[in-house]
């Protein structure tokens, strides 16, 4: 459709609109005929009928064949309150998703858990979703098969190898996201009542996920190297766990690195309390350097490894993956198909694999990873200032897990960034133990806007007692 046909019809749909609002036109009553309403308008009758088939879709109009459109029953308006976040609920481990979701355009997200959407592969995705038009009629159209795109799947065989994890293409399972490949993993090796350790902080969701599968949740205190291993071998010993679940590359939300010698003595743990560990390692494209990887220790014995592209590809096109024993991926095969009837959307799962086979995706890799050193550098400097210091200094990624100052509460520094057009990340969603009220995690990547330091500041200023704050950092 051309751009002035197109400006022709919604000069139309304009025109119905306005009628409708100003109630001469009401429902159930019949619209003006095509040819009619064409030359009332001075446009086709074919830009009519285009204009009606539109409202129609959108439901503000219906047709009846042979009788023409008629005005759709009064529906009641959604009101602008019910589409907004919740801001008074509590913040539990679910606060954060729903704000940083659900944040209107001019909120800032310094609490998010993503990139900035310009930060991602733009035109290489663009030139994928070109590629598809030349794609078979079967994958816009059918169920994705059981185990997901083979093309995907080929490639994520290459990109595990080069880790050193040997897994065949029976070992692979595509899903709908890295958040269902947990609720897959959860639906088969857990039942109500089981025990399973996180981390302490861990991945807010985390959380969120297993108390949907109703299982005990144990946390285990995390350090700049991996879990407090004394901690864990007494948590082992007193709760027997079913599952382990982290991440080992760029943990969520501290940043740190699982170091060799804790690697290899979880797994020796493991090995002797019959525990699963379910690998997350969604960030590792963001690594400068590889770190030790439980699955490629383990060779997938023990470890379930699953990841998704939404942090460095596009969170729009929603793919994970699952990486795990033959015996374990025919029943996560099985459980899939019960719970969506198919692998992922084959449309999703193509659009990823042409993206990741563009030589154009190392380069992005590339140039994130060092656009994301010089923002950790800059928000750590801006954050200074203000008594806000790193826990430890990531080696990569884009989480900054930070301590405020002791005056601080971070829930309470939340609600009043809230209110400054911040969505903030406060310890405790993290925390299973509840003790990082003085903390918050942030996103490097979502802070280049000085508004954010400004809002903070004054965020600060409301919820501190004691003397004013310094006055906002310059850039």
């Amino acid at each position: 459709m051309t751009e002035e046909a197109g400006g022709r019809t919604g000069a139309v749909m304009a025109a119905i609109r306005q009628r409708l609002a100003a109630g001469r036109l009401a429902p159930g009553e019949r619209l003006p005929s095509i040819r009619g309403f064409a030359a009332t308008m001075g446009v086709s009758p074919s830009t009519v009928v285009e204009a009606y088939d539109r409202l129609a879709a959108e439901g503000l109009i219906r047709a009846r064949p042979g009788s023409g459109f008629y005005v759709s029953g009064a529906v009641s308006p959604l009101a602008l309150t019910e589409a907004e976040p919740r801001r008074e609920r509590a913040i539990d481990p679910l606060w954060v998703s729903r704000q940083s979701l659900d944040a209107g355009p001019d909120m800032l997200k310094p609490g998010c858990g993503w990139l900035p959407a310009e930060w991602m592969p733009n035109t290489a995705i663009r030139r994928a979703v070109r590629g598809l038009a030349q794609a078979g009629e079967a994958v816009l159209t059918d169920y994705g098969a059981t185990r997901g795109a083979l093309s995907l799947r080929r490639h994520l065989v290459r990109r595990l190898a080069g880790e050193g994890i040997e897994a065949g293409a029976d070992q692979l399972l595509l899903t709908a996201s890295g958040t269902q490949a947990i609720d897959l993993i959860g639906r088969l090796l857990l039942r109500p009542g089981d025990t399973v350790i996180v981390d302490d902080p861990c991945y807010f969701n985390f959380q969120a996920l297993l108390g949907v599968h109703a299982v005990r949740i144990v946390g285990v205190p995390y350090t700049p190297t991996g879990p407090d291993l004394q901690a864990f071998a007494a948590a082992l010993a007193e709760h027997r766990p079913r599952l382990y679940v982290t991440n080992s590359a760029l943990h969520n939300p501290t940043g740190a690195t699982l170091a060799p010698q804790i690697a290899h003595r979880l797994l020796t743990l493991a090995a002797g309390h019959d525990l699963t560990i379910v690998e997350d390692d969604i960030f590792a494209d963001l690594e400068p350097e590889p770190s030790p990887r439980l699955a490629a220790l383990d060779g997938l014995a023990r470890v379930i490894r699953i990841g998704s592209f939404s942090k460095t590809l596009s969170a729009s096109i929603r793919c994970g993956y699952i990486a795990a024993r033959p015996d374990w991926i025919e029943a996560l095969v099985d459980l899939q198909v019960a719970t969506s009837f198919g692998g992922p959307s084959p449309v999703a799962a193509e659009l990823i694999a042409g993206t990741l086979a563009d030589g154009s995706y190392r380069k992005h890799l590339e140039a994130l990873r060092r656009r994301l050193s010089r923002a950790r550098r800059e928000a750590t400097a801006r954050l200074e200032p203000l008594g806000i210091k790193p826990w430890i200094v990531p080696r990569g990624g884009f989480t900054l897990w930070c301590r405020l100052p002791e005056e601080q509460d971070a829930a309470v520094l939340a609600r009043a960034g809230l209110a400054e057009g911040l969505v903030l990340a406060p310890g405790n969603v993290f925390s299973v133990s509840q003790t990082a009220s003085g903390l918050m995690r942030f996103n490097v990547a979502q802070m280049t806007d000085p508004r954010v330091y400004e809002g903070l500041t004054r965020a600060m200023a409301r919820t501190q007692p004691a003397a004013a704050l310094p006055s906002t950092p310059s850039p």
